[in-house]
């Protein structure tokens, strides 16, 4: 079997009612949808998602179709992780660590799709079940959001059955995230975890400060604190802090994720497919942080379900409220497994 074919198409638009967190406003909904066909007539699919800049879809899928994709032209799709080195090895020189990475990723994704596909098998199941069902929490608590929007959309998660709630903190005042985080626990009571998530605002005075306060009011863990890059604040929090120190999203390939382990950053790490780079990637980070007894928690869903339900460490998957009249339903808190070959319903 080899790959005969690699394309990428993008859409965009903007938002009727754009998101917000304490770093940005997520004004665009864009997607970049990569194939991949091989000359069996087996083909594998995946899809980037992008909350701002408008073009960038486009940008991206320019990249696969004159850069990344006709590197793959005549090899073998099984050959996953040599296909990654080499594409590593090819965006070197203008960097990786970046958009380029968002297309090695998606390709990742692509190949994954493909040869369960081929062999008639969900990747999980490629992957190595370690669970038949991933325990998930619903993002949902956006800083736009009013008190009573935020209260009724986290009672709906509580309804559809997840184990807990996220919402965004950093808000000008600290007293604007308590009254946020009561105002969710007066909804939702003892039914779920609250977790809180600064999107890197902080400085290390003010995030040890809000952190003591976000310990006292019960919070589950306190994501994205500082900026991804600052490790030794990372590190320092996590001692001071009791409150579980989660972040991993904005870090880029396993090398900055091990520096993350080896400075004890960290109590809870949450790649993002996108940015970590595929499925392949993510898998080999969330065993090297399993070697450092640290718990994996994805930064979003879908195709990180396979992922999650391939690892020993896995502690939850990040999800969104479930569609109204989508055949998807929650077991005990739980997502169970799918058993479409490839990524079947749970591409994203």
């Amino acid at each position: 079997m080899k790959i005969t074919r690699v394309t990428a198409t993008a859409t965009a638009e903007r938002r009727s009612a754009p998101l917000r967190d304490a770093l940005q406003k997520l004004d665009t909904r864009g997607y970049t949808q990569i194939t991949i066909e091989t000359g069996d007539g087996v083909s594998g699919v995946s899809t980037t998602y992008f909350g701002r800049v408008e073009r960038s879809p486009y940008v991206l899928a320019l990249l696969v179709n004159e850069v990344l994709g006709p590197a793959l032209i005549g090899e073998d799709p099984f050959m996953v992780r040599a296909l990654r080195d080499q594409l590593w090895k090819l965006t070197d020189y203008h960097g990786t660590l970046g958009l380029a990475l968002f297309g090695i990723a998606g390709i990742d994704i692509a190949l994954w799709d493909l040869m369960g596909k081929a062999l008639g098998q969900p990747v999980w199941r490629l992957l190595g079940g370690a669970r038949d069902r991933v325990p998930a929490y619903a993002m949902v608590g956006w800083l736009n959001y009013s008190l009573d929007e935020l209260k009724a959309i986290c009672n709906q998660a509580m309804e559809q059955g997840f184990r807990g709630v996220k919402i965004k903190v950093g808000a000008p005042t600290l007293q604007e995230d308590v009254q946020r985080i009561e105002a969710v626990r007066g909804v939702i009571g003892d039914r779920g975890l609250i977790m809180v998530d600064a999107n890197q605002v902080f400085s290390l005075n003010e995030a040890v400060h809000r952190g003591r306060v976000y310990q006292e009011l019960g919070c589950y863990w306190f994501e994205e604190p500082l900026r991804a890059d600052d490790t030794a604040g990372l590190a320092r929090l996590a001692d001071e802090l009791s409150i579980p120190i989660a972040s991993g999203e904005n870090n880029y390939g396993k090398r900055q994720f091990r520096e993350l382990f080896e400075r004890r950053a960290v109590d809870i790490v949450q790649p993002d497919l996108r940015r970590a780079g595929g499925v392949t990637e993510c898998y080999e980070i969330g065993l090297m942080a399993d070697a450092f007894n640290v718990p994996y928690a994805s930064h979003g869903g879908g195709v990180h379900l396979h992922v999650l339900a391939a690892l020993p460490n896995t502690l939850l998957m990040e999800s969104g409220l479930i569609p109204a009249g989508s055949a998807l339903r929650l077991v005990d808190g739980c997502y169970p497994l799918p058993e479409e070959p490839g990524f079947g319903s749970s591409g994203e």
